[in-house]
């Protein structure tokens, strides 16, 4: 799927192309196994596509779930009629199929339904939540009875006129035709019933009473242009919600993780993951090794230097939350054209500590020595053999001291 989203176009490790099925809900997940686990939840006539703009930025923090619910995308379609409750217990029962305890959730409309059902009744299963263009009450009812009663007679595609003028602006409309052909293809692909029956479970819920007792950290993101959940009923949530906030995109309508996906995934991840020196010094960490960046840490802190302090704050913020962590190039690939620089200006010291953690990580970020020395190699023929020979000298010293 090809959506306005970050620079470049890695695709990192593990990406799931192949679904993992749990009750009736069918499943993708991305990122490193060992990371915090991310539950990502589509919206109304989509399926578990629509969050392709996040994915790969989520994953370089996240262990990514994206699931399609029942009646869309892969996932299967029962009879009717739902409710959100039975929407909830879906996402209950693909938690303990996958064997999580306890995730951050973000949805869009109405997985954002879905996410406030599951924040009020199964609050020890929802670490941060994360609600876009959604609400806990959208009536009224009898407009939701009609639309299910349109698709059940006319299909999902009869829809797709009045849906997209709600979906997208027209400037967005008139950008980028090849994504509207595409959530064209989502929304026909969608089961009638099975759309039919989750309009039923709009039209039945109402969890305004209750929105007060979330006490999870949570995001309400809304599009200015949104025509279907305003930005006025956005503020009303999080007015209702307890110490959570409030970003609304603007140029923006229904699909807002699409229309402004740089912005939309930015405000999940200072939410989700913290500011750019966190999420900078969670990469770090994972990169060179925790016991060193801490000690790092440390050792500015205690030179009682404001200037040395403020530089590692600058590296970490800049270096590590801002470059490291882009999406354009996987781990594995930084690490090795930073060793190639490294060798070819002659740091060696910074030259080791690379090498060293590269060779050290087992994850799907790590490097072998053999990949190391050609890369290393390679910097003979546009750096110059002294360099090179320098180089392949810590090298060695790192290959010996590793078992290498």
């Amino acid at each position: 799927m090809t959506v306005p989203a970050e620079p470049g176009g890695e695709r990192g490790a593990e990406r799931g192309r192949v679904p993992t099925r749990f009750g009736h809900l069918a499943c993708r997940e991305d990122g490193l196994p060992d990371a915090p686990v991310l539950l990502l939840s589509n919206s109304l006539g989509t399926s578990l596509e629509m969050w392709e703009p996040q994915v790969v930025p989520l994953a370089r923090h996240f262990r990514v779930v994206r699931y399609d619910q029942r009646g869309h995308g892969e996932s299967s379609a029962p009879p009717g009629p739902y409710s959100i409750e039975d929407l909830g217990g879906d996402v209950i029962e693909l938690l303990d199929g996958l064997g999580h305890e306890k995730v951050s959730y973000a949805g869009v409309s109405l997985g954002g339904m879905v996410g406030i059902w599951l924040a009020i009744n199964a609050p020890d299963r929802i670490d941060r939540l994360v609600i876009a263009s959604s609400a806990p009450y959208l009536g009224p009812p009898e407009a939701w009875h009609d639309r299910a009663e349109t698709v059940r007679a006319a299909g999902t595609s009869s829809l797709t006129e009045a849906i997209f003028a709600r979906w997208f602006t027209p400037s967005f409309h008139e950008a980028h035709p090849e994504v509207l052909g595409l959530f064209s293809s989502m929304l026909s692909a969608a089961s009638d019933e099975g759309y039919s029956a989750c309009c039923e479970a709009i039209a039945a819920m109402d969890q305004r009473d209750s929105i007060h007792s979330i006490t999870a950290p949570t995001l309400v993101i809304a599009g200015a242009d949104d025509l279907t959940t305003t930005p006025a009923l956005a503020l009303e949530m999080q007015q209702a919600i307890e110490g959570s906030s409030l970003v609304v995109l603007p140029r923006c309508a229904h699909i807002a993780n699409v229309e402004r996906a740089g912005e939309f995934t930015e405000a999940m991840l200072v939410h989700l993951a913290g500011t750019a020196f966190d999420r900078g010094l969670a990469v770090r960490r994972t990169v060179l090794g925790a016991s060193y960046v801490d000690q790092a840490l440390a050792r500015a802190a205690g030179t009682g230097s404001a200037a040395v302090a403020d530089f590692q704050r600058l590296i970490t913020e800049f270096a590590w939350g801002s470059v490291w962590s882009r999406p354009g190039l996987d781990v594995a690939t930084r690490r090795l054209v930073t060793i190639a620089l490294l060798a070819a200006l002659g740091r060696l010291d910074e030259l080791e500590l690379h090498a060293r953690a590269a060779m050290e990580d087992r994850s799907a970020g790590g490097l072998d020595a053999e990949q190391i020395r050609e890369v290393v190699l390679h910097t003979a023929v546009y750096a110059g053999a002294p360099a090179a020979n320098s180089a392949l000298g810590v090298i060695a010293r790192v290959c010996e001291e590793t078992g290498q």
